[in-house]
């Protein structure tokens, strides 16, 4: 499977037991999903191996406690130490109308009522305190804060997303 097929779940973060059990970062809002995985799959030097989990439970909120079938020691949970793991996108769920996953809305165009098209969404930021939509306008980047209140409809059949910023977002990028 192709690490363009999945997405990022979480990452090995610490061994919790001599029985090779390990502790999951999970990258997530709602851990709650992951408990009763049967497999995940680990990125093992560029490689998605599928590992099947033996049990597994929630520790302190946001971390996953697992235990894999076939790691059973110390050494073999230290082989899999700071690896990140996948699921395939056909693991999430179906969201509502106005809601999507970052990764399906690569591609939409963004229009905004005051200045029109604003350009086509390549990326998503979300290492900033607020997630911005990453815009491509004919190579000048447009950032725009994935605000509730900006976003008016998200058109996924035309693969569009209707916005209304505020007076002279956008043209802070276009002017410079």
């Amino acid at each position: 499977m192709d690490i363009n097929e999945c997405f990022y779940v979480g990452k090995i973060v610490k061994k919790y037991s001599f029985k090779g059990e390990l502790l999951i970062k999970l990258d997530t809002d709602e851990p709650e999903q992951f408990e009763n995985l049967e497999s995940i799959l680990i990125n093992l030097r560029g490689n998605l191996v599928p590992f099947f989990i033996e049990s597994s439970q929630l520790h302190k909120s946001e971390l996953l406690r697992v235990k894999f079938e076939e790691v059973d020691t110390e050494d073999d949970a230290d082989s899999l130490m700071k690896s990140e793991l996948y699921l395939p996108l056909s693991f999430l769920p179906e969201l509502e109308e106005d809601k999507f996953y970052y990764h399906e809305i690569i591609g939409f165009q963004v229009e905004d009522k005051n200045f029109g098209n604003v350009g086509i969404i390549s990326g998503v930021n979300d290492s900033t305190a607020q997630a911005l939509f990453e815009i491509d306008k004919n190579g000048t980047e447009i950032l725009i804060p994935m605000n509730d209140e900006f976003i008016s409809k998200v058109d996924k059949p035309n693969k569009t997303i209707f916005v209304e910023t505020p007076e002279g977002l956008i043209d802070l990028y276009i002017n410079e």
